[in-house]
């Protein structure tokens, strides 16, 4: 089987899982910054090179594997104290890691290879290395062991029984061996017993088993590495015999040749899967099918008023509560991964702008939806641009201000509720809400004798084209990104809001949903349509007289000594209004504060299972999407922000 590329199951599981080791690989190398000696880190930098290596010749990644053969060349020269770990060194391996990843998308896209590049690092390296070049033989035909390293070798005895159907995925076990073979003096044996005869044998299948035995100053997991992508159950079994010393010495005289010391196999694994983020969509979808036609059976229960019929209908609701869950915390996953991935932004931007910067990250333990944790990233980025930018000043003004040389940065996450509260804190130069509206002014984007609160003004900066930037730099200034972060976040039915005090620091704080596929939901009623409220952003519901509200048409309700401006549902969709005596009343927040929608009838809680909208729809304001209800009606989901804003700009332009 191989997906739309044209690449087989394994090499997309290697694709998949080099550019997870690339990940680390960079985390690595940035905490390898900081802890040059760290051998614990420098293992961890050679070992995801050695696998990286190692399965890209097993799987026909060749540029992928010579290419970064030469890199972990240079770090096996580290490991035995050949090469010190310097500044230099780590911003040569974050490039070679770069180009690396540009080798694994071109091999799997055809595209051109950019070799260029690749030759621009290996020369750099040289000079770094002090020699006319890194080993540069490729890993297949490299057969002698690594360069010695000082320490005790074992002796390990290896049984392995490749999958039958090994040569139908595509695996070549000639390069396997071979990389296993560059870890020291291996010799192998083939079992042929459970070979066909002639006429019974099929040419595809493997039937044969192998018997080896390494001599090497590795690990058990460096082993377990080179069988990365072929070992499946119990099909290998690493047994270690009598360690000797570097000298050939047994190193240890109550550890008998032959005896096993430690048995691999015999350890505990946790088991996982590695799905496609597309068939966990497509089960998404089946389950919100399932909960809506749950719904439908519920209500049929209630109408029926067969106990037996109600107790089936009981018990699928709460079978289909528990898939739904189920499903769900599949798709959530820690936002560490994210955080992670702008330690390199922050360390380059700090470099290209003269700046010392910590970036700290809280709760990456902290859950969410996929979906989500793939939106949040180029929004996140344009915040912490801007913050090394704009926010944290050079050493020089920072020790003139009596702050530390070096800033804080720092990223937050944490759940309260059904919402996740994102925090992006810095503690630079803060913004002058005084700049803030002269600038605002400036534009025209204000009235210059408008009253704004604080809070206002700073909401000022997330409109189109605002920037107070001086001059134009390559990092920011140019007046676009925070307009599109908001778009993003409301995208995602999110606000964001920003907090600062000058000369103090400054706060972006996001808030979005745990997921964007089933959310809970207020079913209401005005006129003959039904609209879903998300819960999470409804206060409460009230209900008033039909005269009291419509006296004051389009004007305000006295919520806990709060004035809440109202919006009229039925007015605003033009909507025929019902004879009715009462109104109710949903108190919402938004992103420009509380608001009420008036709406004829709160009908009760509804599980939504949200659905995209047509495109005679999508530009209609106010609608964030769209639900079945269980007589398989249809009801529209309402973005309570896009209300207030259609409304309050409506109500500017009748003033005006």
């Amino acid at each position: 089987m191989s997906d739309p590329n044209g690449i087989s199951e394994r090499q997309f599981s290697f694709c998949e899982e080099a550019r997870d080791l690339l990940s680390d690989l960079e985390a690595a190398l940035l905490q390898l910054e900081n802890d040059p000696e760290d051998q614990e880190t420098i293992g961890s930098v050679f070992r995801a090179m050695h696998t990286i290596k190692g399965s890209g010749a097993m799987f026909g990644f060749d540029a992928v594997a010579n290419f970064t053969h030469n890199i972990e060349s240079v770090y096996e020269l580290v490991r035995s104290g050949g090469l010190l770990v310097s500044p230099a060194l780590i911003s040569l391996t974050l490039r070679a890691r770069d180009h690396i990843l540009h080798l694994l998308e071109a091999t799997v896209s055809g595209a051109a290879l950019d070799q260029a590049t690749g030759n621009g690092i290996l020369r750099d390296l040289e000079k770094v290395v002090g020699v006319s070049h890194p080993e540069a033989a490729s890993p297949v035909a490299r057969g002698s062991a690594s360069p010695a390293i000082s320490g005790a070798e074992n002796v390990y005895s290896i049984r392995f029984v490749p999958p039958s159907d090994v040569f139908l995925r595509g695996t070549n076990l000639l390069p396997l061996f071979a990389e296993l073979g560059s870890l020291g003096d291996l010799t192998v044996t083939a079992d042929t017993a459970a070979l066909p005869s002639l006429g019974a044998l099929e040419p595809d299948r493997c039937y044969l088993a192998f018997t080896m035995q390494l001599r090497s100053t590795g690990s058990v997991n460096d082993i377990r590495d080179v069988f990365l992508f072929v070992d499946e159950g119990d099909s290998l079994t690493i047994t270690m015999l009598a360690g000797v010393t570097a000298q050939g010495g047994p190193a240890s005289p109550a550890a008998p040749t032959g005896a096993a010391t430690a048995t691999a196999a015999a350890k505990p694994v946790t088991s996982s899967l590695r799905v496609s983020a597309n068939k966990l969509d497509e089960l998404i979808n089946i389950v919100g099918e399932l909960v809506t036609m749950q719904a439908r059976l519920s209500r049929f229960a209630v109408d029926s008023g067969e106990i037996e019929i109600s107790y089936i209908a009981e018990e699928t609701e709460r079978l289909t509560n528990l898939l739904r869950d189920n499903t769900m915390s599949i798709r959530m996953i820690p936002i560490e991964a994210t955080f992670a991935r702008y330690r390199r932004l922050v360390r380059d931007l700090a470099a290209e702008l003269g700046k010392e910067i910590e970036l700290i990250t809280e709760g990456g333990e902290t859950e969410l939806d996929k979906s989500l944790i793939d939106q949040i990233a180029d929004p996140l980025v344009h915040i912490i641009r801007n913050s090394v930018d704009h926010g944290i000043e050079s050493p020089a003004d920072r020790r003139r201000a009596g702050k530390p040389s070096c800033g804080r940065l720092v990223l937050s996450a944490a759940h309260t509720g059904s919402q996740v509260l994102i925090r992006i804190t810095d503690d630079g130069r803060g913004i002058d809400p005084g700049r803030v509206r002269a600038k605002a002014i400036e534009k025209g984007l204000i009235d210059p004798h408008a009253e704004l609160t604080e809070a206002e003004v700073f909401a000022l900066i997330f409109r189109t084209g605002f920037s107070t930037a001086a001059t134009v730099s390559s990092v920011s200034g140019r007046g676009v990104g925070m307009d599109v972060v908001k778009r993003n976040v409301e995208a995602m039915r999110g606000t964001i809001e920003l907090a600062s005090t000058p000369g103090r620091g400054t706060v972006i704080t996001l808030q979005l949903p745990l997921t964007l596929a089933i959310i809970d939901g207020l079913l209401v009623r005005v006129s003959s349509q039904h609209f879903v409220f998300p819960v999470a952003q409804v206060l409460e519901c009230m209900e008033m007289n039909v005269a009291d509200v419509h006296g004051r048409r389009r004007g305000f309700i006295e919520v806990r000594d709060k004035l809440v401006p109202l919006i009229f549902l039925h007015e605003f969709f033009q909507l025929s209004a019902e004879s009715v005596t009462r109104s109710h009343i949903l108190v919402a927040h938004t992103s420009l504060g509380h608001f009420g929608f008036v709406v004829d009838e709160v009908i009760g809680d509804h599980k939504t299972v949200i659905k995209q909208l047509g495109p005679l729809y999508r530009k209609v304001e106010g609608l964030a999407g769209s639900t079945i209800l269980s007589d398989g009606g249809i009801a529209l989901i309402l973005d309570s922000d896009r209300l207030a804003q259609s409304a309050t700009n409506e109500a500017v332009a009748s003033a005006a």
